[in-house]
């Protein structure tokens, strides 16, 4: 009985996490979509209604119901997940350090090493490493980044020179990858690395060290008032 409270009570306090959650997004999206709430309500709504009127045409209001409010709610969280991304990469999208905040939420079979290389511009290079080989992504002034990745690669060319290295500029020019399709961009590149060799490239890499091993980074975009030590190493 002890054991089955327990498991309740960790049950009910998940359950509250994640309305909390859903709460919060919900006002971080409203922030940038004020006509979420009406949106999602409307296609719930609609797709309910879709399927009640089949229902009462067939003679099943009742199984047409049932299957109309789930696939009403299933359409909802569809609608308000998509909108609440586009309204995260709004807000992210132009701040230092927001690939590194795409990145961190790339998924499983990618090390991420944000910020390998910087200047006091705040232009950045992140470091993300999977099957697919090894990915640089730059952020910051087009001009200015391609000289930190050419330097990168230079730097990486002595210690892996049997691995892919593919690198994306952020940006929306020509040439540029837009920061809500860097994600997309990086699952399509193709798998060519085993667990292994994947295990040694970050070894190597980790060995070979970072810009930013022994400066303190927070999560997601960096301050816009971030920048570099007067003493720290540039590249």
């Amino acid at each position: 009985m002890a054991r089955k409270a327990k498991t309740e009570g960790a049950d009910s306090a998940e359950n509250a996490g994640r309305l909390k959650q859903i709460a919060l997004t919900y006002k971080m999206t409203r922030r940038t979509d004020s006509k979420i709430g009406l949106i999602v309500a409307g296609v719930g709504l609609v797709t309910l209604g879709v399927l009640l009127g089949i229902g009462f045409a067939i003679g099943h209001p009742v199984y047409l119901g049932i299957l109309g409010f789930v696939l009403a709610v299933l359409a909802m969280a569809i609608v308000f997940g998509r909108r609440a991304e586009r309204a995260a990469f709004g807000q992210m999208e132009g701040q230092p350090g927001a690939a590194a905040a795409v990145l961190d939420r790339i998924g499983r079979g990618w090390t991420v090493t944000p910020a390998v290389a910087m200047n006091r511009s705040q232009d950045v290079v992140h470091r993300a490493v999977g099957k697919a080989g090894i990915v640089l992504v730059a952020e910051g002034n087009p001009n200015r980044v391609k000289a930190l990745l050419a330097s990168e690669k230079k730097k990486m060319a002595r210690i892996v020179v049997d691995v892919p290295v593919h690198d994306i500029i952020v940006g929306n020019g020509e040439g540029q990858v837009p920061l809500k399709k860097v994600r997309t961009k990086m699952l399509k590149l193709p798998r060519v690395l085993a667990g292994p060799q994947v295990t040694g490239t970050n070894d190597r890499l980790r060995a070979m060290g970072d810009l930013m091993s022994n400066m303190p980074l927070p999560k997601g975009p960096m301050p816009k008032g971030m920048r570099m030590p007067r003493g720290g190493k540039m590249r």
